[in-house]
């Protein structure tokens, strides 16, 4: 019997089904070595030689896989067509030892580009070798990224923050998304003002926008300068303000508009090239929201069931089978009519494009729709683009007419477009951007009436538009994606990481599904920028990816282009240590906005704004989520002169006698009742609802606010009581520990328990305010019989059984998890726990021990000394109560 070893269960399982009795399949999981989590663990005075363990969570599946290999005839390594495939196929030969004196003749090597039962039989039927230069490429990536990392993120704890890293690729792309925000914060945005008509001829109506005025061009929003607002020299238009945008318009009111001219053309669209996985991830992010790591799971979800081809290329090649089953269908399903006249064949520009892989298609030769496969939810849709794609490939090119009017009126010129469809071709089954090609045609076309040159038209309305330039967007996933690949750097294995890198070390932010960067990914790029320029620079670091494509190839040594990079004095060891000494930390931790008085300081908490006045030094922490761009002057010296006028007393409260304060923090405004004092117990605090504006709180709401979680009534169907608050995720209502949140227009200040019942009797919401659930049962733990289960949380999966939880290491994921493996993940997480909690127990008798021996702190002295300490970078600790104070310590 053969065995044949893949990375996943799931893939597993499909070649299982195609397989006899002959064959037994196993899964790595993963990758089942690497370079430690901790240390270097680089040889580099041996040759930059990797010193590899076993990941974490790994005993269990190597034990089951030496055991199979001694059973079996031959091992046949079917991991994934890429390098990142060929490195885990080598580190499970290497484990299973196929590197002992006459065992390599037993491992082979056997790859396919579709799971299907033809591929994988005709694979077994050409077994070959590892591609050692495959292997050495990916082994010297990871070994550069290692030492990248392992240099720089050290810097960046001392200079910056604790807890930074610094990555190879990923600087270079929070670099992108910073230089955006500074083009965002430096933009000035222009005034204009324009006319638009609504005509009619043949009692059919149609818009026309103002082009020009006494035959000079009216001013449009690509005619200004983004940094000053003001017009680019050289641009000879009309701008129109509002004043002569109206008196222009009455002015035309009784002129009669005539048709000037028509001009009439036509084009032709060809189908776009099938998917790569870069354009695979950057149409799912705009059609269907979801974001590259997602979309990469649930495509490798797809292919390894057998439906797609390998998902991670940069190929657009289709091969000829394909080709002729994409015609087959098109043909059955759309008419002959539909076919492009010769089959399609797309060559890819990218010289780094691996050919021996195709672009991303539906496996096999039959082509079935989402439907036909009974697939549901985004696992349909993801297909369902796919196969869209695909099969407009081979589809006819549009045929569509263009005409142009222009329409005089008086001094005024107006223009007025429409677009005809004539020949839908390939639009019947792919429009980019839009989910239903039907819907999409009718949005394509704009069609003008019948017009002749010299006809009078009627005006039915005539209106001013007022219009203001817009910033440039902020990057998405897609976009993001779609300038990495076009700058050469990193390859379709890591566009989806790097992107969840920069998001999961908070370099960045999704909102709406912008990716915005944060205040210490500004410190961060500006300290690589001013003293390694190289390793933000697109160029530079797309050359080192060529370099990688190079060994890969087997035309460069890997351990000669590590050595050029790391070694020598020019070498980037060398030129850390020397900048070292010359990085000053508070210039390093010091973030300078354009058009901003005050800076922004990294602190151990936070950002924190600070400002020099009257030789008085003023903090605030700045709360959190405020974009660098959008961050205003005047906002940001409201936020100083608050936090040093110190917290607004609102009053007294009335049972406990203590003064209500408002404060601001770094999660925003809040209200506090008592003050700070060493050694006592925190004060209560609540946060104030956004709809309740700073200046509008008042004694009453504060009381409020400081009394939740408060009883609005009691349930009827128990008498247990329901209660309103607000929490970590907004204001909710909860009732025996069934939460369920309120909508935008609920109160919690006057929300009744008739509405909190009502609230109640919904059914509970998906998402992350709901109590967590898991996403599947792992099994049964042996110890006590209860449930693994296996969860997504913020920062990742993990297993959890009872209150221990375990997250998942690099090289397993979630599907791929057995009770085994969370067995031994859970083990550790529980060692490790241990070794901490006999750490801290040993450091809190020697912490007593000198405070023992100390001279004690009047008590007096201490609470002043405690209320004058500055706590811009302390969320927890009260406010400074001025800029004398401040000056004074």
């Amino acid at each position: 019997m053969d065995l044949v070893i893949v990375e996943s269960p799931a893939k597993a399982r499909t070649l299982e089904g195609y397989l006899g009795s002959g064959y037994r399949v196993e899964a790595s999981v993963g990758h089942v070595r690497d370079l430690p989590k901790s240390g270097l663990g680089v040889d580099v005075e041996s040759g930059f030689e990797p010193e590899y363990v076993t990941i974490d969570g790994k005993g269990p599946v190597l034990k089951k896989l030496r055991t199979a290999a001694k059973e079996a005839e031959s091992v046949l390594l079917a991991t994934d067509p890429d390098r990142e495939g060929e490195a885990i196929a080598y580190h499970i030969a290497e484990v299973l030892g196929a590197s002992k004196k006459g065992a390599a003749e037993r491992f082979r090597r056997i790859t396919f580009n579709e799971i299907t039962k033809t591929a994988v039989l005709a694979a077994l039927e050409t077994p070959g070798e590892l591609d050692r230069n495959r292997i050495e490429a990916q082994q010297a990536r990871r070994i550069l990224d290692r030492l990248v990392g392992y240099k720089l993120s050290p810097l960046l704890w001392k200079k910056i923050s604790p807890g930074l890293s610094a990555g190879r690729v990923q600087s270079v792309a929070v670099r992108l998304l910073v230089e955006r925000e500074r083009e965002r914060r430096a933009f000035h945005s222009a005034s204009f003002w324009d006319l638009r008509a609504q005509l009619v001829a043949e009692g059919r109506e149609f818009r026309a926008d103002l082009t020009a005025l006494d035959d000079v061009p009216v001013a449009t929003g690509r005619d200004f300068d983004e940094r000053t607002g003001e017009l680019k020299k050289g641009r000879q238009v009309a701008l129109l303000d509002e004043d002569a945008a109206n008196e222009l318009r009455d002015a035309l009111v009784d002129e009669t508009f005539r048709v000037r001219s028509l001009e009439e053309k036509k084009s032709k669209r060809s189908p776009y090239a099938p998917f790569t996985t870069a354009t695979l991830q950057q149409e799912a992010n705009r059609k269907l929201n979801l974001g590259a790591r997602e979309t990469m799971r649930i495509a490798q979800g797809l292919y390894e069931d057998g439906l797609i081809t390998y998902m991670r290329t940069d190929s657009v090649q289709l091969s000829e089978d394909a080709i002729s089953a994409i015609r087959t269908r098109v043909d059955a399903r759309y008419g002959a009519e539909y076919l492009s006249p010769e089959p399609r064949r797309f060559q890819t520009k990218s010289k780094s494009a691996q050919e021996a892989h195709e672009a991303i298609r539906p496996a096999g030769t039959e082509m079935p729709t989402a439907k036909e496969l009974g697939l549901s939810s985004k696992r349909a849709a993801l297909y369902d683009l796919i196969w869209k794609r695909t099969i407009a490939t081979q589809m006819a090119d549009v045929r569509q007419r263009h005409l142009t009017a222009l329409i005089e009126a008086g001094a005024a010129l107006f223009r007025a477009t429409g677009k005809v469809i004539e020949f839908a071709g390939f639009f019947r089954a792919y429009v980019e951007g839009s989910d239903d090609p039907t819907a999409a045609l009718e949005d394509q076309e704009v069609v003008l009436p019948a017009l002749e040159e010299g006809q009078e038209l009627d005006c039915k309305e005539l209106e001013a538009l007022h219009h203001e330039t817009k910033p440039p967007a902020r990057f998405t996933d897609a976009t993001l994606v779609k300038e990495l690949e076009a700058d050469g750097i990193g390859r379709p294995s890591t566009y989806a990481s790097i992107i969840s890198t920069i998001l999961d070390r908070e370099y960045a932010e999704r909102k709406n599904k912008q990716l915005i960067p944060t205040f210490v990914a500004f410190a961060v790029t500006a300290l690589l920028e001013q003293h390694f320029p190289d390793l933000v620079d697109t160029g530079f670091t797309a050359d080192m990816e060529g370099s990688l494509d190079e060994i890969a190839r087997g035309r460069q040594d890997w351990r000669t282009y590590l050595g050029d990079f790391y070694s020598g004095d020019d070498g980037f060891e060398a030129r850390v240590l020397d900048r070292e000494g010359a990085i000053d930390p508070r210039e390093a931790s010091t973030v300078t906005l354009r058009d901003l008085s005050p800076r922004i300081r990294i602190g151990r908490y936070g950002p924190f704004l600070e400002l020099i006045r009257d030789e008085n030094r003023m903090t605030a922490p700045l709360p959190e989520g405020v974009p660098p761009a959008d961050l205003a002057e005047a906002a940001a010296i409201e936020i100083l002169e608050r936090r040093a006028e110190g917290p607004d007393q609102l009053g007294v409260d009335p049972e406990t006698g203590e003064p209500i304060y408002l404060m601001t923090g770094r999660f925003g405004p809040y209200v506090q009742r008592g003050e700070m004092v060493e050694g006592g117990d925190k004060p209560k605090r609540a946060s104030i609802p956004e709809k309740v504006p700073y200046d509008d709180m008042t004694l009453e709401i504060a009381l409020k606010l400081l009394a939740m979680p408060a009883e609005l009534g009691t349930h009827p169907a128990d008498g247990k009581p329901v209660k309103v608050g607000i929490g970590r995720y907004g204001p909710y209502v909860v009732h025996e520990g069934d939460y369920r949140s309120l909508t935008e227009t609920d109160d919690p200040l006057t929300v009744t328990i008739d509405r909190a019942l009502e609230l109640l009797a919904m059914p509970k919401r998906r998402g992350r305010r709901a109590a967590a659930k898991p996403v599947r049962e792992v099994g049964k733990h042996p110890d006590d019989d209860q449930p693994i289960g296996l969860y997504n949380g913020r920062y990742g999966p993990y297993v959890k059984h009872g209150k221990v939880n375990a997250s998942l290491p690099k090289g397993i994921e979630p599907e791929d998890v057995t009770v085994p493996i969370a067995l031994e993940l859970l083990q550790k997480r529980i060692e490790r726990d241990a070794a901490k909690k006999g750490k801290k127990r040993t450091t809190t008798k020697k912490k007593t021990a000198k405070k023992t021996t100390a001279k004690k702190t009047p008590k007096k002295a201490a609470s002043k000394t405690t209320r004058a300490t500055s706590t811009a970078e302390k969320p927890s600790a009260k406010k400074s109560s001025g800029a004398e104070k401040t000056s004074k310590k």
